[in-house]
């Protein structure tokens, strides 16, 4: 018979917009399910921190750059923007009221509050593939962790910020010399090719070792300027 530690506890279940975000307890861990697809959890964080430093890293050596960084998730790459001293600003783009919620004056506060007390930390409760088409604002650096990849989105909708259109939506909120950083569970070469014919340099895939199977990805890719 499982125990209770075997079985995940559902913390909190909401129906948005987007469809069903559900919070739930497994042991020790944090876990964020949406449409009964697993998203993240609390158990690691090297890919979010990883994505943050290849961005940054990616850069050239502007001063204060402001980062954009697309979903909240669990906090880990919000938190670890804010521990450095580099980042100027940071704009966190979420479109699930729950998982703010849930940061604000929830379970996953323990991961995010120090970073979001930080007064370079903004919240923006908005869909990202509407905000990069819309913003006026513009970033040195934009860092997406929305979906598992571009080939395994959360919801239909999101496939388009991966296409030509998308990508030159990302592009025009990015500075010269801006740096794009996508988050993969897979690799994609496909998507590297995607990056090349949308017109973005200096692109490459950086592995994150993982205990079995495929590895995590970063891609990268510069604006041009």
């Amino acid at each position: 018979m499982p125990t209770s530690y075997d079985i995940p506890e559902v913390l909190d279940r909401r129906e948005g917009p987007h469809g069903e975000i559900v919070l739930r307890r497994h042991g020790e861990l944090l876990q964020i399910i949406a449409n009964g697809c697993f998203l993240m959890d609390t158990s690691d964080g090297r890919s979010e921190r990883l994505l943050v430093d290849a961005a940054l890293g990616a850069l050239d050596g502007r001063a204060a750059p402001r980062l954009l960084i697309g979903g909240l998730g669990v906090g880990f790459s919000l938190a670890h923007a804010a521990g450095g001293p580099r980042p100027g600003r940071i704009t966190v783009v979420e479109r699930e009221s729950a998982i703010i919620d849930w940061h604000l004056d929830g379970p996953l506060a323990e991961f995010s509050a120090r970073a979001l007390a930080d007064p370079r930390t903004e919240i923006l409760q908005t869909d990202l593939v509407a905000y990069v088409h819309e913003t006026s604002a513009t970033y040195d650096a934009l860092c997406l962790d929305i979906d598992n990849g571009p080939g395994w989105t959360v919801t239909e909708g999101n496939d388009s910020l991966y296409s030509p259109g998308g990508l030159a939506a990302c592009a025009r909120v990015l500075r010269p010399g801006g740096v794009l950083a996508v988050w993969s569970a897979q690799p994609s070469p496909e998507f590297e090719e995607t990056l090349c014919n949308a017109g973005f340099q200096q692109v490459r895939t950086e592995e994150i070792p993982v205990a079995r199977g495929v590895p995590d990805v970063v891609h990268l890719a510069v604006r041009p300027g």
